[in-house]
């Protein structure tokens, strides 16, 4: 089944309007890719509706000695957890002197189209 959601300006993380001015939509597999995107940085407890939702970045990752084990599995099952994603892999593939860490998550949805969300 087709997933649609409001397409966010990969730049800004803002709203983008179409070329007739509308508020853009996103559809599958990018509305996917977009939305793990989205779970991914969202903070547990930031979500008013459902606290449930997000990472546990600052009660355990941020300013916390974790592994990097620990850290791919949550990402993964939060992604896992989105809608029209049927498997994920998180790779992380550096941490820079600023302690800024990068990598990806590898999406495969539930049709079968695999996708890359950057970290």
């Amino acid at each position: 089944m087709p997933l649609n959601t409001l397409l966010l300006d990969s730049t800004t993380w803002d709203l983008v309007v179409d070329a007739t001015g509308n508020i853009a939509m996103a559809t599958t597999p990018y509305a996917v890719a977009q939305n793990v995107a989205c779970a991914i940085r969202v903070f547990q407890g930031e979500c008013w509706y459902n606290t449930a939702l997000g990472l546990p970045y600052l009660g355990s990752i941020l300013g916390h000695a974790q592994s990097s084990a620990l850290f791919r599995a949550d990402v993964e099952q939060t992604a896992r957890a989105t809608q029209g994603v049927a498997s994920a892999t998180c790779i992380l593939t550096a941490i820079s002197p600023q302690r800024r860490l990068s990598g990806v998550v590898q999406l495969t949805t539930t049709d079968g189209a695999q996708s890359v969300v950057s970290l």
